[in-house]
């Protein structure tokens, strides 16, 4: 049964960086889609980001655009999400999300389109 465990968040200032990593168990390979999304507290679910694991297309949110970064470490089975120039309004729990059917339809950042969650690292930026 494949498991998602994010770590690597914490508090940090405005303009500084983390990376959050998302290690996958549970299966021989990571899954073909693997997406990072955050919800703030009394804010919707936002899709941050997806990797397609196999060509490695990304797809990214206008909001972190030129901000974050999503990469994979096959090997180890991790994701990774780098985000730099943190900003306050970055505060958020960040989950990463995993899907294993073939894609057929919908929006990458929906989070109905993905089986697999894990259970959050909080992210908090100060001013």
């Amino acid at each position: 049964q494949v498991q998602l465990v994010e770590s690597g968040g914490g508090p940090v200032q405005a303009g500084g960086s983390l990376r959050l990593s998302c290690t996958v168990s549970g299966v021989t390979d990571i899954p073909y889609y693997m997406t990072w999304f955050r919800q703030a507290p009394g804010k919707e679910r936002e899709g941050i980001g997806r990797l397609i694991t196999r060509n490695g297309v990304t797809s990214i949110a206008d909001s972190v655009k030129g901000r974050f970064t999503i990469s994979q470490d096959n090997a180890k089975k991790i994701l990774y999400l780098q985000m730099n120039s943190l900003k306050p309004e970055d505060t958020a729990m960040y989950y990463c999300a995993a899907r294993e059917r073939p894609w057929r339809s919908g929006r990458w950042d929906d989070g109905d389109q993905y089986n697999i969650w894990g259970q959050g690292t909080q992210v908090t930026v100060s001013s």
